[in-house]
Order: structure tokens, then C-alpha cells, then sequence
């Protein structure tokens, strides 16, 4: 609306001005080259204005065709331009589905369009790698280092070709030059970590935590805890050459992380070694509260070189009274007794587990505990039967794979800090299924198979069936077959006979080796038909 307002101010202005010149008029003369003009003064002033326009025509004209080769040119290149730009975006919609052809096609098109731009570069590498072109994708990063912008691109790109690769040393410099490139990428720091520790590098490892934690790439908890499982590591290697540098490195790593159950371990037996008993009990006493462990038990029950068996279960009970709910006293009591000869001690310290379904750790030392008191191999047998279905015992555990000692690096994916002193998965809620054995009062025998005639003794008809037992082979097949009985007479009533269930795959190794091993084909027999009670 104030638009046409002044538009129609600006025409009723120019309207009243040619109304005052025509009102006043007057004579222009001009003389120019011989000649006389004479005019008014109004035709003068249109003349003017006429003159004016024709020249600003002729000069819109004269620009318009000096300037049109340029303005050509101009349109050509937004035109590839914008072409470049929408074949890079189809081409990366075309990596994202996974079509090789469209992306290959559109990363043509992107190259010649667009030949500088940086994200031609990536389109070029990543349809290379859809193709299985690797040569290619390695030229298409390589190139990229060539320019400041796009050299960190490049540089990840390889480093994720020298991964699928398992070149392990190009991952490392490249995943090194990345850090110095700039630090604050997190995923170069993380990459570097992960590889120096995996390959055992901890000072290194240490240094690129650092400068994760100073970049913010660790929140203060892991970072922490991470320290101190790389001093621990690297006090584990030096125990033996160095314990003294290994002792330094095991106590800050516990004043990091105290419940760290390695570096009181390896403190532990250094301040042994070194005569400092009441220092290392101490030290165990106060991470025992905290994670309590066998290993720490076993380094607190020998703390004092040259003390009895009984005094060594003297110390192993006031270890367990500081943490009195807890399965790692009672069993570590158990095994003190054991080696001093304490049999109801080891019993009262099993008793609380004995009720429902004992792990295989209570189950072995139970066994040790029939066999040293009464000599009962029977008995010693039935429970290491037991021990076989029984739950399995915590153990150190990192991404599925089970360790009989703790390592500061998954061997599985290099993650740091991985292991957890926890039970298997598979233990957990599993049923009484690996072995089912029922209970009889006497052991079942075989029935005796037919023999050759001619060595057949002559022997009267029985009211019973005669049986006899199979020799065993030397080493048992895994699933043997059910025993067979020949027919009985028809007055004699036949007794239903236990089914006996092996399992399909080998059970777990009890951990306890007998003293005395009775391989007589009876004996054998007679424990592959055990019948054991559930406990």
C-alpha cells in the first residue's frame, strides 16, 4: 500500500512539474559547427531527457555484448557445478542402500563435475569399497593426504583398510598420526589405545591415556580405572626382574583402584618375598574386604614363609572373619584344613553349601575331604561325580571368554579392563541336566553275553538269570551302550533296571586329580553306574 502511494506521488510530481514548464516558456539556443538551434525551453528539456536514455540503451548494449563470453562461462560452471553436487548426493544415497552400480556411475560423474571437491574424494573411496575394489579405496585415501583438508580423512579411511587388513603396524602409525594431527579426535586416541595395549605397549598405553583424559575422551572414573589396570600390567612383567619398581607401580595402582585384586596379589607377594609380612597382610586384608578372591588368600595364607599347616589355618580364619557372608572365606578355610590335616574344620566350613546343589569347587573339596579322613574312595568318587553337573565356579570372564587367570586385555576384543571375576553365563539358571544318575542301593551288573561252546562250563538251569561283568576296554568310549540281559525264564520276574544318561559333551574338568587311580574293568563298571543321590 506505500508503494502505489508514492508511486502515484511520484507520477502527480512529474505531472506538476511539466505543467510549470509548459506555464513558463522560454527559448534555448544552441550553436554548434555552423548551425543554429532554436527551442523551447520544455522540447529542450525532453530533448535532453530523449538524448539521455538513448545513450544508457547504447551503453546497456555495447556491456551486454562484452561481457556475454564471461557470463557464458559463468553459467556453464554453476551448471557442472550443481550437476556435481546432485550426482555426490545420489551417489552417497547410493552407498547408503548399497547399490555398486548407481555409486560408481555417480562417483564418474561427481569426478568430472567436481574434480577439487572433498567429498568427491570419499565418494570415489567408499564406492570403491562397496565394489571390493580395495587398491582403489587405498589410491582414492592416499590422495586425500595430499591436501590439509581432507588429510585426516584419508588418514582414517586407510587406517580402516589397514584393520581389515590386520596390518596391525600401519594401523598404529596411522592411528599415531591422527593423534599428532589432532589430539582432541577421539577416535585416533581410542584406536592408538586400544593397540598399544593389546600389543602389550602399557608405557605407551599410559601416555595415550593421558592425553585422552586432557582432551576429554575418558570421563574421570575410566580413566582412572584404566590406569591403574595398565600399572598393574606392567608390575606383573616386572615382578620377576624388577620387583621393586613392580611393587611401586602395584601400590599406586591400589591407591587408584582398590579393590583391584591383581596389584594386591602382586604387591602382596613382592612385600613377601622382601620379609614385610605384617606390611603385605595388610595390604591383602584391605582388598580382601573390598573383592574377596582365592588368589588372595592363597598369597595370605603363605605371607610367612616356613609356617605349619595349622597356623597357615589360623591366618586363613581371621582373613575370612572380615568378610563372614562370603563364599571365597569358607572354601579358602576348606582348602587350609585340608593341607593340615583339620577335616571337621573343613567340614563345618563347607556344611552352609552342602544343602542345595554345591558348586564344583565345594563338591572337589568335599571329595579331597572323604578320601583324606576315611581313605573312602567311594564316597570321594560320588562327589567328584557330583562335581561334574554341579554349577560352575566364578572364574575371570571377558566378552565370553573364560581366563584361569586375570589379563588386563580382552584376547577377544582388545578392550582394556574386560575381565570380571563373575560365574560363566552359561551357569547361570542352568538345570541339572549335564548328568542324570539315579540312586540305587547296590550297583546294577551285566548279564552274562553267550560264550563259544566249546569253553562254556556245564551248569545247571538257575531260577535266576546268570550275569556277568563286561570287561572294559582300556580307555571307555564316552557313551557306552546299555547293558543288554538275555531273556529269563517266564516265572522269574525281572526288575526294572535304572536308565544311565551320559552326557553329549565333556564335562568340566573338576580341577582335583586322585590320588590313587583304580582302573580295573569292576571299578570302571561300576562308576559308570554309580548311583549317586542328589544333593
Amino acid at each position: 500500500m506505500i508503494r502505489v502511494l508514492l508511486f502515484i506521488l511520484c507520477i502527480v510530481a512529474a505531472a506538476l512539474g511539466l505543467a510549470w514548464f509548459a506555464d513558463r516558456p522560454g527559448a534555448i539556443t544552441v550553436e554548434w559547427l555552423g548551425y543554429q538551434v532554436e527551442t523551447s525551453a520544455f522540447v529542450g528539456a525532453l530533448a535532453i531527457i530523449a538524448l539521455v536514455v538513448v545513450l544508457i540503451l547504447l551503453w546497456s548494449v555495447v556491456r551486454y555484448l562484452v561481457t556475454r563470453p564471461a557470463a557464458i562461462a559463468d553459467y556453464t560452471k554453476e551448471r557442472r557445478k550443481q550437476q556435481g553436487l546432485d550426482a555426490l548426493s545420489r551417489g552417497l544415497l547410493a552407498i547408503g542402500v548399497g547399490d555398486r552400480a548407481q555409486a560408481q556411475r555417480y562417483a564418474g560423474i561427481a569426478r568430472r563435475n567436481l574434480p577439487d571437491e572433498p567429498l568427491t574424494a570419499l565418494l570415489r573411496a567408499q564406492a570403491a569399497q562397496l565394489k571390493g575394489d580395495r587398491p582403489a579405496a587405498r589410491r582414492a585415501f592416499e590422495a586425500m593426504l595430499d591436501r590439509p583438508e581432507t588429510e585426516l580423512l584419508g588418514v582414517r579411511g586407510l587406517f580402516l583398510e589397514a584393520k581389515r587388513s590386520n596390518d596391525i603396524d600401519a594401523a598404529r602409525g596411522l592411528a599415531q598420526r591422527a593423534v599428532k594431527r589432532d589430539p582432541k579426535l577421539a577416535w585416533g586416541v581410542n584406536a592408538l589405545f586400544d593397540l598399544q595395549a593389546r600389543e602389550g605397549d602399557f608405557n605407551g598405553a599410559l601416555d595415550t591415556l593421558a592425553i585422552g583424559r586432557h582432551n576429554g575422551h575418558f570421563d574421570a572414573d575410566t580413566g582412572t580405572r584404566r590406569r591403574a589396570v595398565l600399572l598393574t600390567a606392567e608390575a606383573r612383567e616386572l615382578e620377576a626382574s624388577n620387583p621393586d619398581k613392580a611393587l611401586a607401580l602395584a601400590n599406586e595402582a591400589l591407591r587408584l583402584a582398590p579393590s583391584l585384586v591383581p596389584a594386591a596379589e602382586i604387591a602382596g607377594r613382592v612385600l613377601s618375598a622382601k620379609g614385610e609380612a605384617r606390611q603385605a597382610s595388610r595390604l591383602i586384608s584391605r582388598t580382601w574386604k573390598l573383592s574377596p578372591h582365592p588368589d588372595l588368600a592363597l598369597v595370605y595364607a603363605f605371607v610367612k614363609p616356613g609356617e605349619s599347616p595349622r597356623e597357615r589355618l589360623k591366618r586363613i580364619k581371621h582373613l575370612a572373619s572380615l568378610t563372614p557372608g562370603d563364599i571365597e572365606g569358607r572354601i579358602a578355610i576348606a582348602n587350609a584344613a585340608i593341607e593340615a590335616h583339620e577335616w571337621q574344620d573343613a567340614r563345618d566350613a563347607l556344611a552352609p553349601y552342602l544343602e542345595d546343589r554345591p558348586s564344583a569347587r565345594v563338591c572337589t573339596l568335599m571329595a579331597r575331604v572323604e578320601v583324606g579322613e576315611f581313605g573312602d574312595r567311594g564316597r570321594e568318587r560320588e562327589w567328584l561325580a557330583r562335581a561334574l553337573r554341579a554349577p560352575r565356579d566364578r572364574a575371570w570372564i571377558a566378552d565370553g571368554y573364560v581366563s584361569d587367570r586375570w589379563l588386563p586385555v580382552s584376547p577377544v576384543t582388545g578392550a582394556v579392563d574386560a575381565f570380571e571375576w563373575k560365574a560363566p553365563v552359561d551357569a547361570i539358571g542352568r538345570g541339572d541336566q549335564t548328568l542324570v544318575i539315579e540312586e540305587r542301593p547296590e550297583p546294577p551288573m551285566k548279564e552274562i553275553e553267550a560264550k563259544p561252546k566249546a569253553l562254556a562250563p556245564a551248569a545247571p538251569p538257575a531260577p535266576e538269570p546268570v550275569v556277568e561283568e563286561v570287561q572294559a576296554e582300556a580307555s571307555p568310549p564316552p557313551a557306552p551302550p546299555p547293558p543288554v540281559r538275555k531273556e529269563a525264564p517266564a516265572h522269574v520276574e525281572q526288575r526294572p533296571r535304572p536308565k544311565l544318561f551320559v552326557p553329549d559333551r565333556p564335562p568340566d574338568d573338576p580341577g582335583v586329580a586322585q590320588a590313587e587311580t583304580d582302573e580295573s574293568p569292576t571299578s570302571l563298571e561300576r562308576l559308570r553306574a554309580a548311583q549317586i543321590r542328589r544333593g
